[in-house]
């Protein structure tokens, strides 16, 4: 592949001809945040974290699923690109019932983490607080619809890594729904292989081992990337 030169923030960085932006902006140690996005798994653009300012551009784009182009001048923090996270990391919160104090992914969740690095400390749109079930009927896990931020990363990861296309999302807008198999209950799913990826690849406590307590679910989402590494060097 060829290589190309774009510019991040002012600073010139080599990039491979066909990465996104935000592949070449995290191979050069210059974080953006993105929360739908997991190394491995085709991007979808769904969280808007990621959005950036590109030179000539007068919209924002996202960066995981935005080319980079040589010569390309790329902006990725600026008041304008804060104000717009935290706008959409307050919405997230404010969409669901994420309660972090009794969190089984509390400390290891990355909506969390990305709500502090982007300072945000209060959320100033009203919750919605809607009434949502928690699905224990699997024998292993659990899914908890409250903690759900619609990253589609277990959606994903069961069809293009697992091949088990067992999740899927139900309904549209605000009524969306993380669903397996045509809105049956997990535990009756008969595609599941009980592998755990998608366990691994949530980034919040919405799908988590059963018998964990509040910050003891730590997820290994690094074993997805090694995993789709190995298949591409054996492929």
């Amino acid at each position: 592949m060829a290589t190309i030169s774009i510019r991040i923030d002012g600073e010139y960085i080599k990039a491979t001809e066909g990465q996104s932006i935000l592949e070449a902006a995290w191979a050069s140690n210059k974080p953006i945040p993105a929360l739908c996005y997991m190394k491995g798994l085709s991007a979808v653009g769904a969280c808007r974290l990621c959005m950036v300012e590109v030179a000539g551009v007068n919209r924002l784009l996202p960066a995981c699923t935005t080319p980079a182009e040589d010569g390309m001048a790329v902006t990725t923090t600026s008041p304008r690109l804060l104000t717009y996270r935290k706008m959409a990391l307050e919405l997230l919160f404010a969409e669901r019932n994420h309660v972090c104090a009794v969190c089984v992914s509390n400390n290891h969740c990355e909506l969390q983490t990305l709500a502090q690095r982007c300072g945000v400390t209060n959320v100033r749109y009203a919750y919605s607080f809607p009434t949502l079930p928690v699905d224990t009927s699997h024998p292993k896990y659990v899914l908890d619809h409250n903690r759900c931020v619609l990253c589609t990363r277990c959606v994903r990861v069961c069809a293009e890594v697992e091949g088990a296309h067992v999740w899927e999302v139900m309904s549209r807008g605000v009524q969306s729904m993380l669903v397996s198999e045509l809105n049956r209950p997990w535990g009756e799913a008969t595609d599941c292989t009980s592998c755990g990826k998608c366990v691994q690849a949530c980034p919040t406590g919405a799908i988590a081992e059963k018998g964990r307590a509040a910050e003891e679910m730590v997820k290994r989402h690094d074993r997805i990337s090694r995993l789709t590494l190995l298949r591409e060097v054996q492929g």
